[in-house]
């Protein structure tokens, strides 16, 4: 890609509209085919990403994809077909192929397109539009320029990862045979930072990176280098903590993936296969009374904000945990209906989450806690979905008297999540804003840390 490529005029709008004209196409086909019911995604995705290492580029790469998907219903048997080649025949070819395999398959009370009483009337704008008229040798640069940042921020960086810098754009219509259509569009933007400290068997690796609907939104280059280098000099020297039964905090960052935790278990797909451990919890206090989180998709310049979800609902404002009560579940059409519920306009997954904060920020948290354990990696995947029990490998830092006193790695962290979210103690101000999911620092009252002394 280069640079007259990159600055070329956004059609965006005319491709959105060949996408709808395809997907109307696409309809009218499965309509003449016999089904009862069809739906049809279109999407196309451009991306451009640089990767240095050490100073010398190390990959480009530009992509450019596309791909059509197809669902029809004969009744309440469903077939899908799937293509990326735009011509009259493929598509033609791609209905046969969905409608011929609904017709041999059994049927299923569940099956069918969402209600068309829960279908989104308003499709609004949320100022997730921005492309970067980024070209290779431009991205080659900033990436060049955070890398270089961060290894010259002190010697004992010796080594690097590499740095990264991306820029993408995705734009989707998806329509069905209630008469819904609805567009959606919008860019992604990113660099990022690995470095290693120390030598030998000492050295120790971290990075950052900042991620952005808009150019602008992002960290300077330099800035997120020198924090990577700071992240990596932090992690030296680390040493053995007292295994136990300690606080925890879990980092901005970290603190996502406990939210995730409870995501997974609230979602349709694990209730409706009892594969949760929050089977029949709605309506339940599983937080403390204070705790708070509420879905958002209507939040202008949201990374994933929209007025309707995968099946065409409409999504609204609202919460999923209230004084500490889960108030709901995550539905698709699907999922509610195996359950005897109605879809949450979840079809897809969870829009922009905002997890209340009780509390100020790390260093406060940190005097709170007092002495334990802050964790800023997680390895493996010791989570059973089915019991809540919990228990992973982990990095961070150990705590004394409201201060960090030394790195820590090669541990293990272990719990309930039920009995974890129950014991909450604090949501920090911190928030980490690179992801849909809002949280700042989480503590937990009491985990078993194993920590290798």
């Amino acid at each position: 890609m280069n640079a007259a490529t990159a600055a070329a005029p956004d059609d965006h709008r005319d491709r959105i509209a060949q996408l709808g004209d395809i997907a109307q196409r696409m309809l009218a086909l499965a309509r003449a085919g016999g089904a009862s019911q069809a739906e049809v995604s279109c999407s196309e995705e451009r991306g451009l990403n640089v990767g240095v290492r050490m100073g010398e580029v190390e990959t480009v790469e530009a992509t450019r994809d596309r791909g059509i998907g197809l669902t029809v219903y004969f009744g309440r048997r469903k077939g899908s077909a799937s293509t990326a080649d735009l011509r009259e025949e493929s598509l033609r070819a791609t209905v046969e192929q969905a409608c011929a395999i609904a017709r041999f398959t059994e049927e299923d009370p569940a099956a069918g397109l969402a209600d068309a009483a829960l279908m989104a009337t308003e499709i609004r704008d949320f100022d997730t539009w921005h492309p970067w008229p980024l070209d290779a040798e431009r991205a080659a640069a900033l990436a060049l320029a955070c890398e270089s940042a961060g290894r010259e921020h002190d010697a004992r960086i010796g080594n690097s990862d590499g740095a990264s810098v991306g820029s993408g754009e995705s734009l989707g219509v998806y329509a069905n045979t209630h008469g819904f259509s609805g567009a959606s569009r919008d860019t992604r933007h990113s660099i990022g930072c690995g470095l290693i400290a120390g030598s030998g068997e000492a050295m120790q690796r971290d990075g950052w990176y900042s991620t952005a609907l808009a150019e602008q939104d992002l960290e300077s280059p330099a800035a997120i280098g020198r924090k990577a280098a700071r992240r990596a000099l932090a992690r030296l020297d680390p040493r053995p903590i007292p295994t136990g039964e300690h606080p925890v905090l879990f980092s901005a960052e970290m603190a996502r993936s406990l939210i995730g935790h409870l995501l997974g278990a609230v979602s349709g797909g694990a209730l409706y296969r009892r594969a949760s451990f929050l089977l029949d919890s709605a309506g339940e206090r599983i937080f403390p009374s204070w705790f708070e989180i509420r879905e958002r998709p209507l939040l202008p310049s949201g990374f994933r904000s929209s007025s309707f979800d995968d099946e065409g609902v409409v999504t609204r404002d609202s919460a999923l945990v209230e004084d500490g009560v889960l108030q709901r579940y995550l539905l698709g059409s699907y999922s509610a209906r195996k359950l005897g519920l109605q879809s949450t306009g979840n079809a897809g997954g969870v829009h922009n989450l905002d997890v209340a904060a009780n509390a100020g920020g790390f260093e406060e948290l940190l005097r709170t806690m007092g002495r334990g354990l802050v964790v800023t990696e997680l390895m493996g995947q010791g989570v059973n979905t089915v019991t809540g029990d919990y228990s992973r490998g982990a990095s961070g830092f150990w705590v004394e008297r409201g201060e960090i006193v030394h790195a820590v790695d090669g541990i293990t962290v272990a719990g309930n999540l039920r009995a974890m979210f129950h014991d909450i103690q604090a949501v920090g101000s911190d928030i980490d804003p690179r992801s849909h999911v809002r949280t700042g620092s989480i503590l937990v009252g009491r985990m078993t840390v194993a920590g290798g002394d």
